[in-house]
């Protein structure tokens, strides 16, 4: 079975992003999931979408959150696939 990828849309010189992905590499079930780094002001149609909501954590195309972890949006997407 292949683990699901999520996306972290980030920008190098925002705390919130590097602490988003932080938390999301310090989660017990780290294992289940891998991460995808987007720098949103290297992609124009991104940047267009998520200029000031980074950091965003998508599932595909879905926002689980913004600015935050949201662990129990995450939880909910992990359970819901798997």
């Amino acid at each position: 079975m292949t683990k699901p990828c999520l996306t972290v849309v980030f920008r190098d010189y925002c705390s919130l992003c590097h602490a988003m992905i932080a938390a999301l590499e310090a989660r017990a079930d780290r294992g289940c999931f891998d991460i995808k780094v987007v720098d949103v002001d290297k992609d124009e149609v991104m940047l267009a979408k998520w200029d000031e909501l980074v950091p965003v954590l998508l599932a595909g195309d879905v926002e689980l959150c913004h600015y935050h972890l949201d662990g129990a949006a995450l939880d909910a997407h992990l359970a819901s696939i798997g």
